[in-house]
């Protein structure tokens, strides 16, 4: 059986800051479990994802970041820097990383990256931003929820909120027929017209 190696190429420390970067080179392989666990992470409050990654995402008591490498090769950028996560990769194929975050406030997604909640995501306050064609799938429980939805971008939002508060492009999908919140705010726009709708409802 042959065995995928994804090495760490490059490891630096700036002056005004920690920035840890790992470069991910594999071969083809038959073992779809090979992956490296990134543990010089911490204090992870935003994740911006570029490219094409499948990021999930969960609730944990310490911050972790796990690189996956899937029958491809790959080439991918996970930079930590001053609490923001940026993870890259532009091959075909996804790259697809599991991370767990203790204080996770912010995440922004571009290109054709996606975004899963693996188990439900308790925040105080959590904003999501989507861009280009990206998508995503999040169970939530938090008392305030900030979603943006930009050009082709989909959601899927399910869970328990108290503020939730959407903005989306007309040309973007938003399905939270799922979601349970005391109040509601919606604002749709394009590049003619602005409409904003609002709702309070009571559970």
């Amino acid at each position: 059986m042959k065995t995928t190696f994804l090495t760490i190429a490059t490891i630096f420390t700036l002056a005004l800051g920690t920035a840890t970067s790992t470069f991910a080179n594999g071969s083809k392989s038959n073992d779809n479990e090979a992956s490296t666990v990134l543990t010089n992470v911490s204090k992870i409050n935003k994740i911006e994802l570029h490219g094409n990654v499948e990021l999930y995402v969960s609730d944990g008591n310490a911050d972790q970041v796990k690189v996956y490498n899937k029958y491809y090769s790959e080439s991918a950028l996970v930079q930590s820097q001053n609490g923001t996560l940026r993870i890259s990769s532009y091959t075909d194929k996804k790259l697809v990383v599991w991370v767990t975050a203790n204080d996770l406030q912010t995440i922004v997604a571009n290109d054709n990256s996606q975004i899963k909640s693996f188990g439900s995501l308790q925040k105080l306050d959590i904003e999501v931003t989507l861009n280009n064609t990206s998508t995503a799938d999040l169970n939530l429980d938090a008392y305030n929820a900030k979603i943006k939805v930009n050009d082709r971008a989909k959601a899927n939002i399910s869970g328990t909120v108290n503020d939730y508060s959407l903005v989306q492009d007309q040309s973007a999908t938003v399905n939270h027929s799922n979601l349970a919140a005391t109040n509601r705010s919606k604002t749709i726009t394009n590049k003619f017209v602005k409409a904003d709708v609002s709702e309070l409802a009571n559970l």
